[in-house]
């Protein structure tokens, strides 16, 4: 059994809005139709298709104010209730509290310990490095996990040997943005086909899409239109090179925020929990964010089998 978590920041279950909300705004023919025609929205309901489950899932764990990433990621990777645990929703970067809950509960510290192979595949530039090591920058949730855990972050060695990705899959970015010439660039399919293959070495893999968030924050309609799209295609690539039989696609978000474009703010909104394979009914339950890494655990708690290459 090999898991994929793809994780989306920041993206919620909102109106159908195509004015305001991208999601009721974008082509999405590969998500709609693993939904049964359906869309990622606020009327959409728990439902099963022939390949896929689909839950809206809370993000608000029962304690007042918005949900926050440092808390929701935590919940995420913990299966606690971090806010509660904490004292409240609380981020961008985990405090001390969320950081030591991680640290006690993380799924990741629990599958090294089992001898589990895990990885987080999304790929980090040099400057990120440089400014962790002067402590200009702090960990988010999700590389302090895995950091945390003994499991080492990919960087730009592995990202030129298409062993890691860039975080809008493509490594378009890292040419554009970052300036780095010589990193491959993919469409967003093949992207999608060499994630799964990626995901194939692992027990369980982990991509953090963080570009969601940031477009909810100050992007217009129509960067998040072509954001999600890209996204659809990626998945489409994922898909054709998934083997339902041996593994398991999850995807979700921490909290809501790019599907409410009136303001540049988080939501209170439900967030998609979306599972792709023959053991998806591990999910069957979850209603929350606390309900992955029980499941995710569960699935992994056998005998330690060595993972598929290729």
């Amino acid at each position: 059994m090999h898991i994929l978590f793809i994780f989306l920041d920041g993206v919620g279950l909102g109106a159908d809005d195509p004015a305001h909300n991208p999601l009721a705004a974008a082509e999405l023919p590969v998500l709609t139709g693993l939904l049964g025609g359906r869309r990622l929205l606020a009327d959409t309901p728990r439902l099963e298709t022939e390949r896929a489950l689909f839950i809206p899932a809370d993000a608000c764990l029962g304690v007042e104010g918005v949900p926050q990433s440092a808390t929701g990621q935590a919940a995420i990777l913990t299966g606690r209730n971090a806010p509660r645990e904490v004292g409240g929703h609380w981020g961008p970067k985990p405090n001390a509290a969320v950081a030591a809950l991680i640290e006690r509960e993380s799924l990741l510290a629990r599958l090294a310990a089992r001898g589990r192979r895990a990885a987080l595949l999304s790929a980090y530039p040099p400057g990120y490095f440089t400014a962790i090591g002067t402590r200009r920058r702090n960990y988010s949730a999700v590389p302090l996990a895995f950091t945390r855990a003994g499991y080492r972050l990919m960087d730009l060695d592995d990202l030129r040997a298409g062993q890691a990705f860039s975080v809008d899959f493509t490594g378009h970015g890292w040419q554009s943005e970052l300036k780095i010439p010589d990193v491959p660039v993919l469409d967003p399919r093949a992207a999608g086909r060499q994630l799964a293959q990626m995901a194939r070495q692992y027990h369980f893999a982990f991509f953090e899409h963080w570009l969601t968030d940031v477009l909810g924050h100050r992007g217009t309609l129509a960067e998040g239109v072509r954001l999600l799209e890209r996204l659809d295609a990626v998945l489409g690539g994922v898909l054709e090179a998934w083997d339902d039989e041996a593994g398991l696609l999850i995807l979700t978000s921490d909290h809501g925020n790019l599907e409410d474009l009136r303001h540049r703010h988080h939501t209170r909104n439900a967030v998609p929990a979306l599972a792709v394979g023959r053991a998806r009914a591990a999910l069957a339950g979850l209603t929350d964010l606390t309900g992955f890494a029980p499941a995710i655990l569960g699935l992994l708690d056998g005998p330690s089998a060595p993972a598929a290459v290729g």
